[in-house]
């Protein structure tokens, strides 16, 4: 298997949205809550030492995903030809008559549930409809500053400099994301 990974270069995001709206565009997510991709604005210090970036999160695809045992249901599995981890729709019972324990256990909140009562569990999956076509993402053919790919993790290292640390960045080595970044440095002092 080649994990599949993302790669996110922090110092070219300027926080424009674009990847988080082209996500909502392409799956018909309504206005709202749900935000497979979310992008988070990071803000130290104060005038005139000022530091900020941004960060780019959808669901890392991590090596050890903790939402799957999670879930009561067994609506979320774990590809073995490319790692991504998918959700079952017909599986999962919605937000009314499960536990939401899948959301609980991520520390980077990528599973979600809209405002419906009969909500299901959503989750970015790479756009594993475009990859099938051989296409990138959406998230990255929209980034107007190229700071987001997708690749096998292993490619994704080698291509980048890369770390497994940025701003804003929760690791978490139970789960292991399959994510590596260009962090923008922070030279202020908390």
């Amino acid at each position: 298997m080649s994990q599949l990974g993302f790669y996110f270069d922090q110092t070219r995001c300027t926080g424009c949205y674009t990847c988080s709206v082209a996500c909502k565009d392409w799956h018909d997510i309504d206005a709202g809550p749900v935000n497979l991709m979310r992008v988070t604005g990071i803000e130290r210090g104060k005038f005139p030492d000022l530091y900020a970036a941004y960060l780019a999160t959808p669901c890392y695809q991590c090596l050890d995903p903790l939402c799957i045992n999670a879930c009561p249901e067994k609506a979320i599995t774990k590809r073995d030809s490319d790692g991504i981890v998918v959700v079952d729709q017909e599986k999962c019972t919605g937000k009314t008559e499960c536990s939401r324990k899948c959301l609980k256990a991520c520390p980077y909140d990528a599973p979600q549930f809209g405002p419906e009562a009969d909500a299901k569990m959503v989750k970015c999956d790479f756009c594993q409809d475009r990859l099938t076509e051989g296409k990138v993402p959406i998230c990255v053919e929209a980034c107007p500053m190229m700071a987001i790919d997708v690749g096998p993790l292993d490619e994704l290292k080698t291509r980048y400099e890369t770390d497994l640390e940025a701003e804003g960045v929760k690791r978490s080595k139970v789960c292991r994301p399959a994510a590596v970044f260009k962090p923008k440095p922070c030279a202020l002092k908390e």
